[in-house]
């Protein structure tokens, strides 16, 4: 899922881009891949494509300025291209859809693996799943499964988003209650890794437990991207299937989805009024969250920008789609906005739903790479429960009141839980599967705008939220930890955490220590890390 800027919607981070490769295997063409990869291209900053590179991210607070990018077209080459950076001591990170939240493909980075030419997405008839590239975005897999076989992946809204960060941080979207995450069909990953001799290799890993890589495969079913090494593929499979037909592998869209909004406008919206509005929408996700409600394919996005100066203050929207063929599918999204509108003034516009099939409206909801791209600075939380009322009033005073700041902020309340809640937290690296919301709290602002004022701003309204925790989510109450595909460095700053709780546990709980034996054993020499990386224990 994304953020918003004030031209739009931003996609889901990437992390640093990448994942981690596995020892062993020299990872196979896919089906289909007959035609001779691109590259390798090293283009330095005498070359008029190194701006072009430079400038290939959505959030343009940070610009990565290496000695040079690397721009890889197969395996091999990102084997060569990271053993080389190795061997010449220079920093490398990595880069898919560049959809980072924080600075972590620029960061002291003096060689960028760029993965956007390897972007294939096949049929693997030998692995019996689908391949799909790192650098491939979400939309061109949509597109690629959905007419090639009419199936899907429950992954985010923001077409170009890529999926080598995108997978690797778990994976969620408007099908995500209904399926799960992106990571519940995670069947394999082929990952370059370092040894402690600073040899980089390829290894595919596997979700089979009796794999010696296993280990690799379960830290990429959440542990984010940019800690173990660059993922160069991704293989997809239901582990529930039993057939061999590919067409029976991956969850099938819904035939078309009916969608619909609700709109309330910031004129008349008093604080009580406000309360109310949250305190319903959460209550209505307490009572239709878990793995089997009948509301499963229901998704909503409630977004609270704030009041605008001026005589149109502008409102706040509750975009939803559910399965147009569900039984009483249009009595449920009318309960639902409902549910949410009772006694909150002013009342809601609330216009004639439309159907439509399902792969137009992922093409024409989705986000484009243009309406992600601006000046960003996010943070997120899972909610467990609703929003206190307390904390609905902290949000109102955040955005109820115009100003030049506020006025470009954001609430957004994502529909999470259903069959995300379904998996034990410790079977992937995902380990939050108890909350029903995912929260982002996010600033933009232009070129024109003081950025370190919007940055303060939103750094006052996540502070203020988590109040009662040390000014960050962590986990336990109404709050599930954060999202580590939108990472916020705040969570690592004493400064903004004072919870004494560590960043690590509120992005990865539990799982934390595992992932970081995974670390010690695939990426012993750290080479691949950032701000928010997994440490190798005892560093």
């Amino acid at each position: 899922m994304s953020a918003v800027t004030r031209r739009g919607f931003i996609g889901s981070a990437a992390a640093a881009g990448g994942g981690a490769m596995t020892a062993g295997l020299v990872p196979t063409a896919t089906a289909g891949a007959c035609a001779a990869p691109l590259g390798p291209v090293v283009v330095r900053p005498a070359d008029p494509r190194y701006e072009d590179l430079a400038v290939r991210r959505t959030n343009h607070r940070f610009k990565p300025e290496p000695e040079y990018f690397h721009v890889v077209g197969s395996t091999e080459q990102v084997v060569k291209a990271v053993g080389d950076a190795v061997r010449a001591n220079c920093r490398v990170t990595v880069r898919s859809g560049g959809h980072c939240y924080e600075n972590f493909v620029g960061e002291g980075a003096q060689v960028v693996i760029d993965m956007c030419e390897m972007s294939e997405v096949s049929f693997d008839e030998r692995r019996g799943a689908f391949a799909i590239e790192a650098g491939a975005t979400l939309m061109q897999t949509y597109r690629k499964l959905y007419l090639g076989w009419g199936v899907t992946i429950p992954g985010g809204q923001c077409g170009g988003v890529a999926a080598g960060g995108h997978i690797a941080g778990g994976g969620y979207g408007p099908l995500s209650r209904r399926d799960g995450l992106t990571v519940d069909y995670l069947h394999a990953v082929e990952v370059v890794v370092v040894d402690r001799t600073g040899r980089a290799r390829a290894v595919v890993a596997t979700r089979n437990p009796a794999d010696p890589n296993h280990d690799l495969w379960w830290a990429h079913t959440g542990g984010g991207g940019g800690n173990f090494g660059v993922v160069t593929r991704y293989w997809m499979r239901d582990p529930r299937a039993t057939s061999d037909d590919p067409r029976k592998l991956l969850p099938r869209p819904p035939a078309s989805v009916l969608s619909g909004v609700a709109i309330w406008s910031w004129n008349g919206m008093t604080k009580e009024s406000f309360r109310r509005l949250l305190r319903n929408h959460g209550e209505w996700y307490e009572r239709n969250s878990a793995p089997d409600t009948p509301a499963a394919s229901l998704w909503g996005s409630l977004l609270i920008p704030g009041r605008k100066v001026g005589a149109d203050p502008g409102g706040i929207i509750l975009p939803t789609q559910i399965d147009a063929r569900l039984p009483g599918a249009e009595k449920l999204m009318n309960d639902y906005f409902a549910a949410v509108a009772e006694g909150v003034t002013p009342q809601a516009i609330i216009p004639p739903f439309q159907a439509m099939p399902w792969f137009y409206a992922a093409r024409t909801l989705s986000l484009g790479e243009e309406a992600e791209a601006g000046r960003y600075k996010g943070k997120s939380a899972y909610l467990r429960r609703r929003f206190t009322d307390e904390q609905a009033d902290v949000a109102y005073d955040h955005l109820g009141t115009p100003g030049d700041v506020s006025s470009s902020g954001l609430l957004w309340l994502l529909s999470y839980g259903g069959r995300v809640n379904a998996v034990d937290p410790a079977a992937t690296a995902t380990v939050e599967r108890s909350s029903i919301l995912k929260v982002i709290h996010l600033a933009t602002w232009d070129e024109t705008q003081d950025g370190k004022a919007h940055i303060e701003w939103v750094r006052g309204l996540h502070r203020k939220t988590f109040e009662s925790t040390g000014g960050v989510p962590v986990p336990g109450g109404n709050c599930g930890g954060a999202y580590i595909n939108y990472p916020d460095i705040d969570h690592a700053d004493p400064k903004w955490n004072t919870s004494g709780v560590p960043w690590s546990t509120i992005y990865y709980g539990a799982n934390h220590a595992r992932l970081q034996r995974v670390k010690n054993r695939w990426d012993p020499r750290n080479v691949f890390h950032h701000a928010l990386s997994i440490r190798p224990s005892g560093s």
